[in-house]
């Protein structure tokens, strides 16, 4: 299989992919759609998910043997989770919640960056690289402790995280700037997420162009779903809760599923239609934004305008108005290719703004919904369904639970409903305790012991630690210091 950059005709290996995280045009690395691997779906769904992560992963990266995914699995899996069904589906209400919280740092993002060390490391050995391997990251709260949870002391390699100051909650802050490992370093930018997403992006650009990295023995890569090592693991857990629906005799082979996905930068619902491209019988793939709606808006009407005001809201790692992954949708539905999303990109760049042809519009619309809703609607859907069924939400879930209210009211359908959880609510403790009408005026990890004893439910280890641990990165720097401290860390 030969990955392709969504800008060009630059092509890599699976592992040169990998390891790339981006390519050199600033385009991502995709499977062209009729080149895109398929298996036997039917029999990959009844196994557990180690089974189902070996499958998927082993068809789209074949240059590494069925044993060395399968030991990469293992490695990835084995011990960090913190219930024995690693992404359960659980039934509420007339719906159902993938739970993707279940591992180490509380949040979706421990499903794939589990796995990311283990192929970035394969991927060096295969392509005989020696060079320290440089993990760029940039995170809107839950990507940059996932990453450097996964990466932290892993030998050949350094992460750099940035994140917006005054963008992510609390305990996600907490989570980063404790972090321990000689090889992790965290720094808070002034701007938001765009700004430090733009500005990975750039650095990238700009040493693939001036050779700035030459002469430190050190090359970049990246642990944001723009690498495609990123993503492919996130494909596993539509598969697991297909199976699950299936187990539980909700569906029989073939009937399909409908997938709500709080998403901000597009990976995570695109990874539900690589899924499709998979073999998986998927049916509306509905795209859930908060108030800053750019995502929905474009599948309504085929517009992408970043020209909008930027709004910080109770579902931050959804605060993000230049969605990456997007380009990769548009590689695989546009007929004009690379030289098609090539122009979308440079108007976006240069103008904010770009319109899709009608046709690719038609064909986005025909596996992709868009909804949106705000902090109140998210807000009353944690207190509804908390009163009325007993289960507790975290607000990116919630503006989930509130979209597919409205899609299951809006699109007639007759498929089960299935929204995926994508952090714990212990995570952002102040905006769920005041949605069930309690105060939240306490210092923060009082809060999350208030939010267990009135909701019976455990604090997650690795969130109670928290308070204990000494904070060891706690600088900020402006979005137009990045480059630098990227060097002066790659040369540390």
């Amino acid at each position: 299989m030969i990955y392709r950059s969504t800008r060009s005709d630059l092509t890599a290996t699976p592992a040169e992919a990998v390891l790339a995280g981006i390519a050199p045009d600033g385009g991502l690395y995709v499977p062209e759609k009729m080149e895109f691997p398929t298996f036997c779906a039917e029999e990959t769904v009844k196994k557990d998910f180690f089974g189902i992560a070996a499958e998927v992963l082993f068809a789209l990266f074949p240059d590494f043997s069925r044993e060395e995914i399968e030991k990469i699995v293992r490695d990835a899996y084995t011990g960090k989770f913190d219930a024995e069904d690693l992404t359960p589906t659980v039934p509420v209400g007339d719906k159902y919640v993938l739970e993707l919280f279940r591992g180490p740092t509380c949040a979706f993002k421990d499903v794939a960056l589990s796995v990311l060390p283990h192929l970035m490391g394969k991927s060096r050995e295969k392509c005989q690289v020696t060079d320290e391997i440089v993990i760029l990251t940039a995170t809107s709260g839950d990507t940059g402790k996932a990453a450097l949870q996964g990466f932290q002391d892993v030998e050949g390699t350094k992460i750099l995280v940035f994140y917006p100051n005054g963008g992510v909650s609390r305990v996600q802050r907490a989570q980063m700037v404790t972090q321990r490992g000689e090889n992790t370093f965290v720094s808070a930018i002034e701007g938001n997420f765009d700004d430090a997403q733009t500005g990975v992006k750039a650095i990238f650009g700009d040493f693939a162009k001036n050779g700035t990295m030459k002469g430190t023995g050190a090359r970049l890569s990246s642990a944001n779903s723009i690498n495609i090592g990123r993503l492919a693991p996130q494909i596993v857990y539509y598969f697991k809760a297909y199976g699950d629906l299936l187990r539980q005799g909700r569906i029989t082979w073939g009937d399909k599923v409908d997938f709500v996905v709080p998403t901000g930068n597009f990976g995570d619902i695109l990874a539900g239609y690589f899924a499709l491209l998979m073999g998986l019988p998927v049916g509306k793939l509905v795209c859930a934004s908060n108030k800053n709606n750019v995502l929905c808006d474009f599948i309504r009407t085929g517009t992408y305008d970043k020209r909008r005001e930027f709004f910080k809201t109770d579902s931050p790692s959804m605060d993000i108005l230049v969605s990456s992954n997007l380009e990769r949708l548009l590689f695989l539905m546009a007929e004009g290719g690379a030289e098609e999303v090539a122009r979308y990109m440079k108007a976006l760049s240069e103008k904010g703004v770009y319109l899709v042809k009608p046709k690719l519009l038609n064909g986005i619309c025909e596996f992709f919904s868009g909804y949106c809703t705000d902090d109140e609607g998210g807000a009353d859907a944690i207190g509804r369904v908390w009163r009325e069924n007993g289960y507790l939400m975290d607000p990116h879930t919630a503006v989930a639970w509130h979209c597919a209210e409205q899609f299951q009211r809006e699109e007639e359908r007759d498929c089960p409903v299935v929204v995926l959880s994508t952090a714990s609510p212990f995570k952002f403790s102040a905006p769920v305790l005041r949605s069930i009408g309690e105060s939240a005026d306490e210092e923060e990890f009082a809060l999350l012991e208030k939010l267990s004893r009135l909701s019976g439910l455990a604090i997650p280890p690795s969130l109670a630690e928290l308070s204990s641990l000494p904070e060891r990165h706690s600088g900020v720097i402006a979005k137009s210091a990045m480059a630098d401290f990227v060097l002066e860390k790659v040369k540390a």
